[in-house]
């Protein structure tokens, strides 16, 4: 599913294996989010194209969405990471982004979606909790990975976010 916004000129599509580098360098842009390696990024575009999002401004990669189905738990999509380019930021992407993953033919028996979030990361907890009224859902959040059990110390809190249940047939691709 590939469409143009007609207002941004924005591309949404599947990435690619040839989107890895490009995502490498915009995560390592967009402080505080934790860099991948590279070869983790090639993965991202490539394994699991089909649950991640890359959007392009003419030749460059402006937003990403990384995601991936739940092993356990087949209706949820776990998103790992949302990156916006600093020049793309606040026209509200991010969430275009996600509804645009939503409706997608791989994503029709998802009924929840989850991702972590530290605890000061107040952009991320205003977009996913936008995300769920828009979807017409409860937010849930408890604490997931600790920071001297699971991080070393060297890392704060995740919190698991969990918004759900709702019904993804109703996002149509205009929506994105």
């Amino acid at each position: 599913m590939e469409n143009t916004a007609p207002d941004d000129g924005l591309i949404f599509r599947k990435p690619s294996a040839e989107d890895g580098y490009p995502l490498n360098q915009l995560v390592a842009a967009s402080p505080p989010l934790d860099p991948n390696s590279i070869y983790c990024n090639l993965l991202q575009c490539s394994h699991f194209a089909d649950t991640a999002v890359a959007v392009v401004d003419g030749d460059e990669l402006v937003g990403f969405v990384s995601g991936y189905l739940l092993p356990n738990k087949p209706d949820t999509l776990f998103v790992w990471q949302v990156v916006i380019s600093e020049r793309a930021r606040g026209k509200g992407l991010a969430k275009r982004m996600l509804k645009h993953l939503l409706a997608r033919p791989e994503c029709q028996d998802v009924r929840y979606l989850e991702t972590t979030i530290t605890p000061d990361n107040e952009a991320s907890w205003a977009l996913f909790r936008s995300l769920a009224r828009d979807l017409d859902t409860e937010l849930k959040s408890q604490v997931h990975f600790e920071k001297q059990a699971h991080f070393g110390g060297v890392h704060d809190d995740e919190h698991l976010l969990i918004l759900g249940s709702f019904n993804p047939t109703s996002l149509t691709p205009t929506e994105s």
